[in-house]
């Protein structure tokens, strides 16, 4: 009934209070006190940026024990060499038989055709393959959109500008930046029989893993010569009994009005930058300053197109 003190739980015995009661805080001290502030990343052992930090201390402890101080990275640079990011641009590289040190997948990526065949390529190319988490793959890109797909290449070994006077037709480039350009020039200099590319050092494109593409593998049988001053690299080619060629657009000779015998003997052409031209040292050192005949009005051909035409016409005018 109502109010029976009598049955059986009706009442609480003494002590038998649940939570908190009088003094209970001394018991339960441990479980009072708090964690304190959230460590900072780096100090988290399990952390990503924990892992970097050791890392990068592990790296610059080995550099010092070695002598050698890490290659900064700059754009696609990675380590001294280059790379490619994105699915297309990989498989395409991989068809052109780009000489990569390494193929980075993401893990867990979803397959697809390009996938299937990038993998195949790699392994029928005996590059190595590493599966990596999606995170390493943002590090290694600074942020761009490699789609779960990274080629690195090793560093490019120019050749000496000395080595390439043993050929009779070079082809130097001033001021020329776009890889693609200097790719498929290296195209163009394997087809017309050229020994070599001369390039300088500042303001100009490199050989980087676009341009390999682009060459669709020409730059293994064509070799680069990197200088640190293009004027007086033009000048030594000279003296060594080449006639230096510059193409630009203003000039009234062409290569068909030269004297005779002239695309026989020793010959570097020398392609400026589309639109810029010649710098003015570069078209004051060239023998003799040439243009390909185009229809009026037409705006200056890209310097690779003009590079494959002028080296056409020296072929032909030696066959």
């Amino acid at each position: 009934m109502a109010g029976n003190s009598q049955r059986r739980g009706a009442m609480r015995k003494d002590g038998t209070k649940k939570g908190s009661t009088v003094g209970s805080g001394g018991q339960r001290r441990a479980a009072l006190q708090g964690r304190g502030p959230t460590p900072k990343a780096t100090e988290r052992p399990h952390h990503p940026a924990a892992r970097r930090e050791r890392a990068k201390a592990k790296s610059a402890a080995s550099m010092s024990a070695s002598g050698r101080k890490p290659a900064a990275r700059s754009g696609g640079r990675r380590s001294g060499g280059s790379m490619l990011m994105g699915r297309n641009p990989v498989v395409e590289a991989l068809r052109a038989h780009v000489p990569a040190s390494a193929l980075y997948v993401q893990a867990k990526l979803e397959a697809d055709d390009r996938w299937r065949e990038a993998m195949r390529l790699a392994v029928a190319a005996a590059i190595p393959i590493l599966e990596v988490a999606k995170t390493e793959l943002d590090r290694m890109t600074e942020g761009g959109v490699h789609q779960g797909m990274v080629l690195t290449m090793p560093e490019y070994q120019y050749s000496d500008a000395e080595d390439l006077e043993q050929h009779t037709l070079l082809v130097a480039l001033d001021g020329v930046t776009d890889p693609r350009n200097l790719g498929a020039i290296a195209r163009s200099a394997a087809a017309f029989g050229a020994g070599g590319i001369v390039i300088p050092t500042r303001r100009s494109v490199g050989v980087t893993a676009s341009g390999w593409k682009t060459s669709a593998g020409a730059l293994a049988r064509v070799p680069v010569a990197q200088v640190g001053n293009l004027t007086r690299a033009l000048q030594a080619y000279q003296k060594a009994g080449f006639t230096v060629i510059g193409l630009t657009a203003d000039a009234d000779a062409t290569l068909d009005s030269l004297p005779a015998g002239t695309l026989a003997d020793p010959v570097i052409v020398v392609i400026g930058a589309e639109g810029e031209g010649l710098s003015r040292l570069v078209g004051e050192t060239c023998d003799w300053r040439v243009s390909i005949p185009m229809v009026a009005g037409v705006e200056s051909l890209n310097a690779s197109v003009a590079a494959g035409i002028v080296l056409q016409a020296v072929f032909s005018a030696r066959s």
